[in-house]
């Protein structure tokens, strides 16, 4: 089998490279803020596990002959492919609690390759979790898929990260689905063209990927997810290839590309696309706009919304947020308003955003100079990552949960929300604080991101982000949004997810998985309950 090259790695247990994250003045600075805030004695600050420290079950299965030199049982590899990256990923990561490691983590260098690797799935009863750069904050890549398969192999498709086709007339580029999200963005530069999706797993996640959970990316207004670039793709089914027609749009049924977007890994592995590329912009215009009242603030974004204006950057970030973040003193909300354009210029675009903010009570922030309150965010949301993992080493609990919701019923469902949250957190925690932004707006309602902070009991951290997460996510159903709207579902939103959408939709959801999938063996337990 393979022994993986010695070269910069990842942190197996959380966010980026060994040698980044934050350094310990920063994380005992970051305790000493919220030991104050919480009214704590201290906080202890946790080591990071090391790999020699887990205790990995054998490996159950072995590779078939034929492909033995792209699999490895190397226990890094396996460490690394066992988790994502959320809150409860990183707290079991330091628990040291690894008790379903994939048994082997495969790495093929073509479609060939992948073919081969599920036909041989299927024919050993062995689940196959495709990954691509392992960000899953849902619980999507973790391989726990019960005891009715004989093994688990994790399909890492790093090696399939090339743009093998750029057509410039149509301005579409066809992209291999391991690629990460800097190599594409550097592929395509001598081209002029850029997809310009940027999640904040940008760094660490591949195109594959963000088509499967229907990630989220740069533009808060139009085409906010990546399913409106996606032209054509091509996937590896058990049952052999499936491929798209590539056309900018058609009327000919039910698309096949929208039964992918979405999918998970559940319908096999997507290991190209033709993607609708975007101009690299020259233009940029924007303002951060100060409410003192959220709700003015959240009306003058719906208004923004449904002009036609189109803002790229349209984040409204509440009292709470502007703090934490590090935007704002947290005496106002903030709407941070971005404007851009491979063509022409913006000013006229962003005159009429700011004076429908100051029909609303909202005026331009007066900054200081050198300070943007724009630029501060943007930097608070690219360190997200770092700081999630710096918070159980705090044993503090840091988490988000998102959704999506119409105007008319923003504000009940709003105060029904924070209510319930909050409430857990009193009972769970002792109290704690709560935050939101909308990351997305459309004409018809918000993206609403809520960030909880709370302290932790000492080995209760987990159980207790599980009560809150209970809490909000009943709330959210009860109150009509959605459970997800862009963090995808993985294994943590499949209970919510099931009673969402409805009992007939998931019987020909399983429909579609019984023909590309008649042994049951991709991402088991992942939208649908695992056989």
């Amino acid at each position: 089998m393979a022994s993986p090259p010695v070269t910069e790695r990842r942190k197996f247990w959380g966010w980026g490279l060994e040698h980044e994250g934050l350094d310990q003045a920063e994380i005992e600075e970051l305790g000493a803020t919220f030991a104050g805030r919480f009214g704590l004695d201290g906080v202890r600050i946790q080591e990071p596990p090391k790999v020699e420290e887990l205790d990995l079950r054998a490996p159950r299965i072995s590779p078939p002959g034929s492909l033995e030199s792209v699999f490895t049982a190397d226990a890094y590899e396996r460490a690394a492919h066992s988790y994502g990256k959320s809150f409860r990923d990183i707290v079991r990561a330091f628990r040291r609690d690894y008790p379903q490691p994939p048994d082997l983590v495969a790495f093929p260098r073509d479609e060939r390759e992948v073919a081969e690797m599920l036909e041989w799935c299927t024919a050993e009863q062995v689940a196959a979790i495709p990954y691509g750069g392992g960000s899953s904050v849902a619980g999507g890549v973790e391989p726990d898929v019960g005891e009715t398969y004989l093994g688990t192999v994790s399909i890492d498709l790093r090696e399939l990260g090339q743009v093998l086709e750029v057509d410039p007339a149509s301005r579409a580029a066809r992209i291999q689905g391991g690629t990460l999200g800097p190599a594409l963005e550097a592929q395509l530069k001598p081209h002029g063209f850029t997809l310009r999706h940027f999640p904040q797993a940008f760094e660490w996640s591949s195109l594959g990927g963000w088509i499967a959970t229907r990630s989220g990316g740069h533009f808060a207004t139009l085409h906010t997810h990546i399913d409106e670039f996606v032209e054509g793709l091509r996937v590896v089914t058990p049952r052999g290839i499936l491929e798209t027609r590539r056309l900018p749009a058609s009327g000919a049924g039910p698309s096949p590309d929208r039964l992918y977007c979405g999918s998970e890994g559940t319908l096999g592995i997507i290991t190209e696309a033709w993607m609708r590329l975007q101009g690299r912009p020259s233009f940029r215009a924007g303002a951060s706009v100060e409410f003192a009242s959220f709700t003015d603030a959240a009306e003058a974004t719906r208004l923004i919304a449904q002009s036609g204006l189109h803002p790229s950057n349209c984040r409204l970030l509440d009292h709470d947020e502007a703090l934490l973040s590090g935007s704002a003193d947290g005496t106002h909300a903030i709407l941070v308003l971005g404007f851009e354009s491979a063509d022409h210029e913006l000013g006229p675009w962003l005159d009429r955003a700011l004076e429908i903010c100051r029909e609303h009570n909202g005026e331009p922030a007066a900054e200081e100079p050198g300070a943007d309150a724009a630029a501060a965010w943007r930097a608070a949301f690219l360190r997200g990552p770092h700081i999630r993992d710096a918070m159980p080493r705090l044993g503090l609990i840091h988490e988000t949960f998102e959704t999506a919701i119409t105007w008319d019923r923003f504000a009940d469902f709003h105060e029904g929300v924070l209510g319930a949250v909050r409430e857990a957190l009193e009972r769970e925690c002792g109290g704690g604080a709560l935050s939101c932004r909308f990351t997305y707006v459309y004409p018809d309602g918000p993206a609403p991101y809520y960030s909880v902070y709370a302290p932790g009991r000492p080995g209760s951290e987990l159980e207790q982000w599980d009560a809150i997460k209970q809490a909000a996510s009943e709330a959210i159903l009860a109150l009509g949004g959605t459970i997800t709207h862009h963090h995808s579902v993985g294994r943590d939103h499949a209970p919510w997810y099931r009673r969402e959408v409805p009992e007939l939709f998931q019987d020909a959801l399983r429909g579609a998985k019984a023909e590309l999938d008649p042994a049951g063996i991709m991402n088991p337990g992942v939208l649908l309950a695992a056989p």
